[in-house]
């Protein structure tokens, strides 16, 4: 498996996996409505719009050994009194969980902090999203910031998790 920067060129690849992860990772968290109207194209041009924003964002890759992208995780500075990053997203499909992908990806956007002065980061997680705030804890990420969200009619409770200082997160690649 590989981890590298995104590029234009990969965002038909990242919106596949953003749509297929939310499929499987959301499901009976929020409405079936709201997953099924998921499309590749709005996703692909909600990951264009992403990348042309200011606050300096980015996305990472994860592609197996056949070439096939697997999973992504995106960044970008904030102004918030707590962290300068925020991880802002971070999607793999079904079959590369519990891989050690995340953690290759949290950690080339923790690198990627780190090489631009950023040194805290924070993460949003649904709190009904067990798995991913188990991956966040075993991370070593704190609980910071509660928030509420909406997805397509349902209010679901949002917990922050931060890291104070990145470089605990980068690690290279063997």
């Amino acid at each position: 498996m590989k981890v590298r920067k995104a590029s234009k060129e990969d965002i038909k690849a990242v919106a596949r996996v953003y749509v297929d992860s939310w499929r499987t990772t959301y499901q009976g968290l929020v409405p079936y409505d709201y997953l099924d109207k998921l499309s590749y194209e709005e996703a692909e041009q909600r990951w264009l719009t992403f990348l042309n924003n200011e606050n300096d964002p980015f996305i990472y890759i994860a592609i197996n050994d056949v070439g096939k992208v697997i999973g992504f995780a995106s960044g970008k500075s904030i102004d918030n009194e707590h962290f300068d990053g925020e991880l802002y997203s971070l999607y793999l499909l079904k079959e590369s969980r519990g891989l050690g992908v995340g953690k290759k990806l949290v950690s080339a956007i923790a690198m990627h902090f780190e090489e631009k002065g950023i040194a805290s980061m924070m993460v949003w997680v649904m709190e009904q999203n067990k798995s991913g705030l188990g991956f966040y804890e075993r991370m070593g990420g704190k609980k910071y910031l509660h928030r509420k969200s909406e997805f397509g009619g349902t209010v679901v409770d949002d917990v922050a998790y931060g890291w104070k200082n990145v470089s605990v997160l980068c690690v290279e690649e063997k």
